[in-house]
């Protein structure tokens, strides 16, 4: 008989649902019996077959319609091998960027009071810039802040500015210049946000989009 613990590997979302805070102590836990494969909830092997490493976007099932009723138009899900849609934000106080010495590999913790949201976010830093107080990250798992405190950057709140990442079309597709309601991948509330589409770009990898201008 196959010993699927042999077999099975986590997808190495890293989300921090399986109470481990990244998928390699995941691992480690499952090998050490404090921990067992479906505790993972990209895990479907209750039928004897392990699951290959999945995509959520094969977990995950969007319905079109938010959590208050409002229809979407798409999804904005993330570029292949990243946690999450890339989500450009603005500190309240832009100077902060720099006075923090923010910058490439940093924790940040923050609320996006700009845009409404009640949710306290992780963000995981890819780039800043210096000048407009601008930062590209991504939204990563509560367990990567909670795991080290230390090392957390908190700016209390932010204004999101975009998002960008490949489109996947629920009732209509991303159309340069207009004002679309979309929901971010794994949007942990399940509210539809509007922007203004300001990037199209078929490619092999899907439809590039990115989204400003963000409203809740």
């Amino acid at each position: 008989m196959t010993d699927t613990k042999e077999e099975w590997t986590p997808p190495g979302h890293d989300c921090g649902l399986c109470g481990a805070p990244d998928c390699e102590t995941f691992v480690r836990r499952v090998q050490e019996g404090e921990k067992e494969e479906k505790d993972c909830p990209y895990y479907h092997g209750q039928t004897g077959k392990p699951e290959e490493k999945c995509d959520p976007r094969s977990t995950v099932r969007y319905t079109g319609i938010d959590i208050i009723g409002n229809h979407y138009d798409f999804i904005i899900d993330p570029f292949a091998g990243e946690p999450s849609a890339r989500k450009i934000i603005l500190p309240f106080r832009p100077d902060m960027v720099e006075r923090m010495d923010i910058g490439a590999g940093d924790t940040l913790l923050g609320r996006p009071m700009g845009a409404g949201c009640p949710v306290q976010h992780v963000l995981s830093v890819l780039s800043s810039d210096l000048i407009t107080g601008l930062v590209t990250c991504h939204v990563v798992s509560p367990m990567i802040a909670r795991n080290n405190p230390a090392a957390v950057k908190d700016i209390r709140a932010y204004h999101v500015i975009g998002f960008e990442g490949i489109a996947q079309t629920i009732k209509n597709p991303p159309e340069f210049g207009r004002r679309q309601r979309f929901l971010p991948g794994y949007c942990m509330m399940d509210l539809s946000h509007t922007g203004v589409v300001n990037m199209v770009i078929q490619t092999k990898a899907g439809m590039v989009v990115r989204v400003e201008d963000i409203r809740i």
